[in-house]
């Protein structure tokens, strides 16, 4: 029982220690530029494979939604239950631990109220607080002639400016097409669109709803939508990792 608390124990740090190593100066500079960053390689092809295998076991999720139905697209995704499993909950504690100090920063450029605590679990008290108690980290699974209309992920009055998603399948491999996509919405100007090749274990941190964007009179909000393009073969996974709980 000792052995096996402690190979639990040195894989979380492992993950831990993965996230404290990825180039967070650049993200920081890309984010407020382009409205994502890409953070690089976060899983292990094991994990990924083993993070996959979870979307069999309905046990593990409070919510499974068929896109169609609500017109969000096509395909089919399912929201986690709390206790999340191990490695979501250690990469969501991780990743705010890194994102919420630029977090601040983007509300003070906006003359925005809100501010977020140093830690996810001071986040989640507030969302609870206001009656969001509901976990929204995710598996999405894409097949053939699936796609994700775009969207932003808003479940309430709280939201974390960030969300972070990583691709656990093999691109040209395991599925073609399926390209994320991020559009950003400018005023009386076209918007700007990235269409991107994640690999498998690459993840991207994207701007939840807007970014801050330099005017004449200091800052706007310019908004930002996301996606995913058709997927024209095969079977496509991927994992959420959204901070705030929904209502």
């Amino acid at each position: 029982m000792r052995n096996t608390l402690d190979a639990i124990l040195a894989k979380k740090k492992m993950i831990s220690e993965r996230i404290d190593a990825l180039s967070w100066t650049a993200a920081q500079e890309s984010l407020p530029r382009m409205g994502y960053a890409r953070l690089g390689s976060i899983l292990k092809q094991e994990e990924c494979e083993r993070s996959k295998s979870l979307y069999a076991k309905p046990e593990l999720f409070r919510k499974r939604i068929e896109m169609e139905r609500f017109r969000f697209g096509k395909g089919q995704y399912q929201y986690f239950q709390y206790p999340l499993p191990g490695l979501v909950a250690e990469l969501r504690v991780a990743l705010f631990r890194h994102l919420v100090k630029l977090a601040n920063d983007w509300m003070a450029a906006l003359c925005l109220p809100e501010t977020y605590p140093d830690s996810l679990g001071g986040f989640l008290q507030r969302c609870h607080s206001v009656g969001q108690t509901q976990p929204t980290p995710l598996l999405l699974r894409y097949r053939a002639g699936d796609f994700n209309c775009l969207h932003q992920d808003i479940y309430g009055e709280l939201a974390f400016p960030f969300q972070v998603v990583c691709c656990l399948s093999r691109p040209g491999d395991e599925f073609t097409g399926g390209e994320f996509l991020l559009v950003e919405q400018r005023p009386r100007a076209q918007s700007i669109g990235h269409a991107l090749r994640l690999e498998q274990g690459e993840a991207i941190v994207i701007a939840t709803r807007y970014k801050p964007v330099k005017g004449l009179n200091g800052y706007y909000r310019g908004n930002v939508r996301h996606g995913v393009s058709p997927i024209l073969s095969g079977e496509r996974f991927s994992l959420g990792i959204i901070f705030h709980d929904a209502s």
